[in-house]
């Protein structure tokens, strides 16, 4: 998978990226003191690459996004490692059914990725549909889960 980079603002993470050979992340969060909860995220993390089921709910998030983003995030911290919805269930589930392509463009942008599980959402075909780390990372990920 390679390094992450990890962005924190006092009211929690705000970012994660996937390095990707890149010298310095995308997001800047403002220099601060070290933040309590950074250890607790870095726990979860090595949890979840050695393989131990992990749901990330005890982490405290500050996702900034449009109202419609803020609503589709905190249902994908509902997905179960391992488990598959796809677009158009996530947009039933939000109250949006008709639009799937609304919340693929939620996932597309969200900005904490792995942690709130985007990669857990699939086409209603099966196929892995998108993933703004790429489909090979996609991929690995829900190998990883043993996802269905």
């Amino acid at each position: 998978m390679g390094p992450l980079w990890l962005c924190f603002t006092e009211q929690g993470l705000t970012a994660l990226e996937f390095a990707g050979g890149q010298s310095s992340p995308k997001h800047k969060a403002p220099p601060s003191t070290v933040i309590p909860f950074m250890n607790q995220a870095r726990d979860a993390l090595a949890d979840y690459f050695r393989g131990v089921p992990t749901d990330f709910a005890a982490l405290t998030l500050d996702p900034r996004g449009t109202p419609f983003q803020l609503r589709v995030w905190p249902e994908l911290r509902r997905i179960p490692w391992g488990q598959t919805i796809s677009y158009k269930e996530l947009a039933r589930r939000v109250g949006s059914p008709k639009a799937s392509r609304a919340v693929g463009q939620a996932n597309a942008v969200n900005p904490i990725p792995l942690i709130i599980p985007c990669h857990r959402v699939i086409a209603a075909d099966g196929g892995l549909g998108g993933y703004s780390s790429g489909l090979d990372r996609k991929r690995w990920l829900l190998r990883h889960e043993g996802a269905r």
